[in-house]
């Protein structure tokens, strides 16, 4: 109920940071069910315009029809709820307008009514202050000559087995990417069955067909075909990355680049032309993502000569009937968040080990292998990510979450083939991961939250009204080091006398984890009271990246027990003693997530225990991945743990209680301890 409760509040917190201008806007929409003036979302930043005339696309009808003028509202109005509920924070939306914001964004001064609004937590001002909502339809800009596009490359797979609907969904979800300012490029995967009548070659053709025709519905420019950008040797040309050797280039790159700064979407068919012969073949999919890629990083060399950066690859999308990479074994159903750097060895490990499917597909209609579909999917966003900056990610997801269909009788028997194979039937609060993770650079789950936090449960079984995201989002990620190993076993209370870490050993850099605490919590570190405080009690270390983010943890005693007496009683109470992300790290690429699964899942699998200041921000954080929580009276602290027996035994909740009370802080400062 706590979970529902704080959804809830967000979503309200979200409307009414919006009722002033947007409701109002809305009620006219209704009031005026013939008139063409629709309500829509547009960044900060002063807008440039595009004239559908430059780029040839034909011009839109100056009198639509009702029930176009109908559709577009409704459209419209969808759109705004899910940028609303994207439940994007201050820092994301700074984050995002950074980054998305077109370079006459300058012009918008950061003290006007509408940037106040939109990074603070002030309520939006008046229609006549605001810049951000915006009467008519919202046209895509036009970038500059010096200006290059932020894209997706987006790959669709087997696209000729969507209905209508589902296709028109995923189109509509691509169109609002293209109005946040992220662009696709959009390459189809399509195979055809032997017993089918139309061979490969037309199945293409009629599946790109199928998809411009979608994406023209939601406004101008549309969707250009390039077919003959993609070029085939007989030998594998050269390149400024040694990963992924293909054969495929980028031979012709103003039919990407041209359109793409003009705002078109791009659908590219997985086929190539063999410059030998200037002939059509077939190529596969991912070798084409891979070769758009190096193209626009500025990897693929021509002539002998490095090429430079065409484009900035954001975002890698793949939507695949099978979904997000499975984790059955973590009884979640799709993995939420994947650290490659960390994660991807054992992943592709425990995907390997997994039984093959028998009778093929699980979802009727969809050829191939969900082992080997989520097999190939891990390897090429891997690869992608490999060449792209630290700041891309790769989302995985099937066109039911892409196109954000709620809950359809007529995607029942394919909702449940997908849910047969990602794991169980789960609930969820729908939402567009795509649309979310641009907002926020985000899944729409924390990858460390608990599934009881996420899943609702009636009598033993799942609910039917909504389900777990089948979405995984992936990162290039950061390498995670922990003293001592847990590869082996988990940690363990050490036996009195013997050996033991210690923040002074040379494998610890000393002074950059004491950067790492005084630069999270905003003070500083009295280093040589904390030293000699952890000296004897040190249970280990967790270190994300080159010291982005990490946690110390101890083996505490409870007070009046002697190490020895501790020990044998089995009382000795493991302990997070400190919980420190960068600054410039707090809120992107997961790192918080990633040190605290460390810690839960490998170093301390049986639970912990921490305390924080009642009136800490980070305590709903916290609370979220908690087993439990108690305000200890007559002080200042919560105190938090993830044990799950903790609550029912009374001597393990006294232990904690006496141990998160008793810990003497080790701040330079006189301030209230963190």
């Amino acid at each position: 109920m706590p979970l529902v409760a704080a959804m809830l509040t967000r979503s309200n917190g979200a409307w009414k940071k919006a009722t002033s201008v947007v409701q109002a806007s809305i009620c006219r929409d209704q009031q005026r069910p013939n008139h063409t003036t629709i309500t829509s979302v547009t960044s900060v930043s002063q807008r440039r315009h595009f004239s559908s005339a430059e780029n040839g696309a034909k011009p839109s009808r100056s009198h639509p029809s009702a029930a176009e003028a109908k559709q577009k509202r409704e459209s419209d109005r969808e759109f705004l709820i899910s940028v609303l509920e994207s439940s994007a924070t201050k820092r994301d939306a700074k984050a995002y307008l950074q980054t998305y914001g077109s370079s006459k964004a300058k012009a918008v001064p950061k003290e006007s009514p509408a940037f106040t609004a939109l990074v603070s937590d002030k309520p939006i001002p008046e229609a006549k202050d605001v810049s951000f909502f915006v009467q008519g339809s919202v046209p895509v800009e036009s970038l500059e000559a010096d200006e290059v596009p932020r894209v997706a490359i987006v790959k669709l797979r087997e696209p000729q087995t969507w209905d209508d609907t589902l296709l028109g969904g995923v189109a509509k979800t691509l169109t609002r990417l293209r109005d946040l300012g992220l662009r696709s490029v959009i390459v189809l995967e399509c195979s055809a069955e032997k017993s089918s009548i139309l061979d490969w070659k037309d199945v293409v053709t009629q599946q790109t067909d199928r998809l411009q025709k979608a994406i023209q519905k939601y406004g101008t420019p549309g969707a250009e075909l390039v077919d003959g950008g993609i070029w085939k040797r007989s030998t594998t040309p050269p390149s400024a990355s040694s990963l992924g050797h293909t054969k495929l280039s980028v031979g012709f790159g103003e039919a990407f680049t041209a359109p793409l700064r003009h705002g078109h979407i791009l659908v590219v068919p997985s086929r190539a032309v063999v410059e030998e012969t200037l002939e059509h073949t077939a190529a596969d999919a991912n070798e084409v993502i891979f070769a758009l890629a190096k193209y626009f990083a500025g990897l693929q060399v021509n002539a002998g000569q490095n090429q430079t950066r065409t484009a900035v690859v954001d975002r890698v999308i793949i939507i695949d009937p099978f979904g997000g990479i499975p984790a059955r074994n973590l009884g979640d159903g799709a993995r939420v968040f994947i650290n490659l750097e960390e994660q991807f060895n054992s992943i592709k490990a425990t995907l390997s080990a997994a039984e093959p499917q028998d009778n093929g597909s699980p979802i009727p209609g969809i050829s191939g292998n969900p082992k080997a579909s989520h097999i190939e999917n891990l390897e090429l966003v891997k690869n992608i990510l490999a060449i792209l900056p630290s700041t891309a990610s790769a989302i995985i997801t099937s066109p039911i979450e892409a196109a954000n269909l709620q809950s359809n009788p007529a995607y029942d028997i394919r909702r449940d083939a997908e849910e047969a194979m990602a794991g169980e039937v789960k609930t969820r609060r729908w939402q567009n991961p795509i649309i979310h993770n641009l907002l926020t650079d985000r899944p729409i789950y924390s990858a460390s939250l608990p599934i009881g936090r996420i899943k609702s449960t009636t009598n033993g079984t799942y609910q039917r009204s909504s389900r777990m995201p089948t979405t995984t989002l992936a990162k290039k990620g950061l390498p995670v080091t922990i003293f001592p190993d847990t590869r082996t076993r988990s940690w363990q209370p050490p036996k009195p006398g013997t050996p033991r870490l210690k923040l002074t050993d040379t494998c610890v850099d000393l002074p950059r984890l004491i950067h790492l605490i005084n630069d999270s919590f905003d003070r500083k570190l009295d280093a040589e009271h904390y030293l000699n405080r952890v000296q004897d009690s040190l249970a280990g270390i967790i270190i994300a990246g080159e010291y982005e983010g990490g946690a110390i943890l101890t083996w505490e005693r409870p007070f009046g027990l002697d190490e020895e007496t501790a020990y044998n009683s089995g009382r000795l109470v493991p302990y997070l003693d400190k919980f420190a992300v960068l600054k410039k790290s707090q809120g992107a690429g997961g790192v918080a997530d990633i040190v605290f699964n460390a810690m839960v899942r490998d170093c301390f699998p049986n639970g912990v225990c921490w305390r924080s200041r009642k009136d800490n921000p980070v305590n709903k954080w916290y609370f979220e991945r908690s087993r439990g929580v108690r305000k200890l009276p007559g002080s200042n602290w919560a105190m938090f743990w993830t044990t799950p027996e903790a609550a029912v035994k009374d001597q393990v909740m006294e232990d904690y209680e006496d141990v998160c009370r008793g810990v003497v802080p080790s701040w330079a400062d006189s301030k209230a301890a963190d």
